[in-house]
């Protein structure tokens, strides 16, 4: 039995997402089929409103109003001569939370993958690399601990060898095969804290 095609148009998209597969795409349009017509124009008034009033920081690439900076890029207090390069927006909020860094970003979002055809190309690397035409001095390779993102980290270290410019990562503290999203405050303050020099 087929679905009904406005049905399944919404399963083919939520299937679309992260982490969903087609199992879990069908639970969640069924579960907003069965929701008041109220709940389900919230939601969809909510995802219009965030495509319409956000975007991409022109400089790091973290979450930003649209068209500008983001609160961190536009905050003169903060450190502009270093960068703490991670992942995707989550690690930002995590790594602000911590207390630890008073610095600027760089959100790559995402990390090498080849089996994925996540290739360099495809991640904000070539905007990192005109930020260090400014005043940086230390650039912070703070990924998740596992193979994609030790890969990502040894190809930014190879690639940012730049007279002056100190590569680290944070120090031991952080499991193996943990995300930064998901670290508490004390390990990962302590870890950009205790961060260690790999070259520079």
């Amino acid at each position: 039995m087929n679905y009904p095609p406005a049905l399944q148009a919404v399963v083919d998209e939520l299937g679309r997402f992260p982490g969903v597969g087609p199992k879990s795409a069908q639970r969640i349009a069924f579960w907003l089929l069965r929701q008041p017509s109220e709940d389900v124009d919230r939601l969809a008034a909510s995802l219009a409103d965030m495509r319409a009033r956000l975007s991409f920081c022109e400089r790091c690439c973290n979450v930003a109003e649209s068209g500008g900076l983001c609160a961190i890029c536009a905050d003169d207090r903060r450190d502009p001569t270093v960068i703490c390069v991670v992942e995707s927006p989550p690690d930002v909020v995590a790594v602000e939370r911590s207390g630890a860094f008073r610095g600027t970003y760089h959100v790559l979002h995402g990390v090498l993958n080849p089996l994925e055809g996540v290739t360099p190309e495809r991640l904000r690397i070539q905007e990192l690399i005109a930020r260090l035409r400014g005043p940086v001095k230390e650039v912070i390779l703070c990924f998740n601990s596992n193979v994609e993102g030790d890969h990502t980290a040894m190809y930014l270290t190879r690639l940012l060898v730049v007279p002056g410019l100190t590569v680290s990562q944070p120090a031991s503290g952080l499991p193996v095969g943990g995300d930064v999203e998901f670290a508490d405050d004390l390990t990962l303050g302590r870890a950009i804290d205790g961060r260690r020099v790999v070259s520079g």
